[in-house]
């Protein structure tokens, strides 16, 4: 889904099943936030100061500029703990603590891949301007000297977190490319496998390259017509659904077969089932591939007559021969076969008896 603004933007997360849907509500709320909030007065900033005098005088500062989302740090500890299991937007840290000073605090920070890009103003006193360069050079986004200055705080305040803001846009933004790049793959993928689904895979390369008509001569293919004996009056007496489940078993087992084989299933129309061989890629054992085909398409259906105890019998017609084939249709299209092998493996089939195959 494209960005339209900062403040409405959305977009799209692909699950393990390969489906694409719509971010998280609470990733969205905040992906909002962060787009509408200019000026950084909702931003998640915590304080890390071992004096408690010093974190409420900067709490107090920080609540006079307008920021209330504040969280306090009593130690170094304490500040990582609280960032591993909070997000903020920001972090003020003084340099000089116990148990764990700032470099070490900045150190574990930068080294964690979640917590590497979270932006650092470190506090120091005016004698400790060495170790705020050493901070920076550590990775620290900038430094406040002490005694805080409200017009200078406001200043690096906003500037960082102005800073965040854009870089967490701009890489949502990535990731939305990202997103719909892998969208746009999933539905070509779904429209290629459609595709396949009508049409040889010769006959869709030659399609999606870009060309309008398709038709050719084959001098010599091979054409089998299957069909069930008894259809159309076992479809006057049977339920609807269990007439389209039965065909689906049938054609289903046909399909596999067809596709073991290397051979082409060109259409069904009601029961009739029709395959060649030969087209649209030239081989040249078509006939006997085909025969061998016709063969497992009869034992097919006795095992399925023994899965599901009924009486159920196939004919088979079959024709080698030239043919014409194309495609045809603007919507809708199909890949068909015309001329004398069609009609002649048709007739073949509808003049055959049941169980057997007729072949010339």
């Amino acid at each position: 889904m494209k960005l339209q603004d900062e403040s409405q933007t959305m977009f799209l997360v692909r699950s393990g099943s390969g489906d694409v849907k719509a971010m998280s509500d609470g990733d969205a709320a905040r992906l909002q936030t962060i787009a509408g909030d200019k000026t950084g007065t909702t931003a998640g900033i915590l304080v890390v100061d071992d004096s408690r005098t010093l974190r409420k005088l900067l709490v107090h500062t920080l609540n006079g500029l307008g920021y209330q989302n504040i969280t306090e740090a009593v130690d170094g500890r304490n500040a990582l703990d609280l960032a591993s299991q909070r997000e903020f937007d920001l972090i003020l840290l003084d340099i000089e603590m116990p148990v764990m000073d700032g470099f070490e605090v900045l150190q574990h920070l930068k080294s964690d891949a979640v917590l590497r890009d979270l932006p650092v103003i470190v506090i120091s006193g005016q004698e400790q301007m060495e170790g705020a360069v050493r901070a920076i050079e550590m990775g620290a986004e900038d430094y406040l000297p002490k005694p805080y200055n409200p017009v200078l705080l406001r200043a690096r305040v906003t500037s960082s977190l102005e800073k965040k803001r854009l870089r967490d846009l701009d890489r949502m933004r990535l990731t939305e490319l990202q997103l719909e790049k892998e969208m746009l793959q999933i539905e070509k993928e779904k429209s290629e496998r459609l595709l396949l689904n009508i049409l040889p895979r010769a006959i869709a390369d030659r399609l999606k390259g870009g060309e309008k008509t398709i038709a050719e001569s084959y001098q010599s293919v091979t054409v089998l017509f299957a069909d069930l004996v008894g259809f159309t009056n076992l479809s006057r007496h049977t339920d609807a659904s269990e007439i389209v489940d039965m065909l689906n078993q049938i054609f289903t087992k046909f399909d596999h077969l067809v596709e073991r084989h290397g051979l082409e299933k060109i259409k069904t129309i009601g029961d009739s089932y029709m395959v060649v061989g030969g087209l649209p890629v030239v081989r040249q054992n078509h006939a006997k591939v085909v025969a061998a085909l016709a063969l497992e398409m009869i034992q097919a259906i006795s095992e399925l007559n023994l899965e599901t105890h009924t009486d159920r019998a196939i004919r088979i017609g079959i024709n080698t021969g030239p043919v014409v084939a194309g495609i045809i249709g603007r919507k809708k299209f199909s890949y068909d076969l015309w001329g004398s092998t069609v009609n002649l493996a048709a007739r073949l089939e509808s003049g055959g008896l049941p169980g057997g195959i007729v072949a010339f």
